[in-house]
């Protein structure tokens, strides 16, 4: 039995995942800004501790994991979800928005980590899972700012995976695609409030998809959820996974232009070493 500390589990995948590891039988931690907003059918479970956690605030992210330490002993699976996302041309955010979202996708997910893994490496065992993106891995118009803090998420993940190896804590980048989630709903998604007519080809039709495609995309989050579930139990956990075809098909597709690219500029590449 796992003991789980997942933040932003009020809604979306954090709520579904809650949901997935108690039907498994373990124990979950469910951190969220407003406890009181889980889900109905969350509260009150016999395995559930709910806390208060503002992932930009360190001294309440120490607070939740004494609590989830005295009321379960341990934490063994952390789940870093909490994040939003951020639409629009990188020259059409502000430096307020950057720095919003910054605060919570990047330094939120440090806070709350920095935060669990003294638990992790006294028991010498635990999993971190950081939720990155489609675009945490390969970038497109309109997601620049948002894919940025994704790309930071994916950087620190493989390099915690290197230090926690032999400490017997290992890391899972989850890297959804497009999930039928409230993502695309304001609750979730900030619109740059400036809209440059020179990228109205590119970051603008990326704004008109975003509109359409909400409640449409191809991904049942209920599913990736019981994916989740699957990893955590897994003996020999990846170090990314990418849920929704749309995700494979993004990773490969990149995978196959940066082979591509190397190849064309490979002599150019190996010159600049000392003859």
């Amino acid at each position: 039995m796992h003991t789980w500390f997942i933040t932003g589990a009020s809604r979306g995948f954090g709520a579904l995942i809650a949901e997935k590891a108690l039907a498994a039988g373990d124990n979950v931690v469910a951190a969220a800004r407003n406890p009181q907003q889980l889900p109905g059918h969350l509260k009150g479970h016999p395995k559930l501790l709910a806390v208060a956690l503002d992932v930009t605030d360190e001294d309440q992210a120490r607070r939740a994991v004494a609590a989830a330490v005295e009321r379960f002993g341990r934490i063994d699976v952390l789940v870093n979800n909490a994040g939003y996302g951020l639409l629009g041309a990188v020259e059409e955010a502000t430096a307020e928005e950057i720095e919003r979202l910054y605060a919570t996708n990047v330094f939120g997910l440090l806070k709350v980590t920095r935060a669990v893994l003294p638990q992790m490496r006294a028991q010498r065992s635990g999993h971190v899972l950081n939720l990155s993106s489609i675009g945490g891995y390969g970038a497109f118009q309109g997601w620049g700012v948002y894919s940025s803090t994704k790309f930071a998420v994916e950087g620190l993940s493989e390099a915690l995976a290197l230090e926690l190896a032999p400490l017997g804590v290992r890391v899972t980048v989850v890297e959804p695609g497009f999930f039928r989630t409230d993502f695309l709903d304001a609750s979730s998604l900030a619109l740059s409030p400036n809209s440059i007519a020179d990228y109205a080809a590119t970051a603008g039709a990326m704004r008109d998809f975003a509109a359409g495609a909400n409640h449409a995309q191809p991904g049942n989050p209920e599913k990736l959820a019981e994916g989740v579930v699957a990893v955590v139990k897994a003996s020999t956990p990846p170090l990314r996974i990418q849920f929704g075809s749309d995700t494979v098909a993004h990773v490969e597709a990149k995978n196959a232009k940066v082979a591509q690219e190397l190849a064309t500029w490979r002599k150019l590449a190996l010159s600049t070493d000392f003859a």
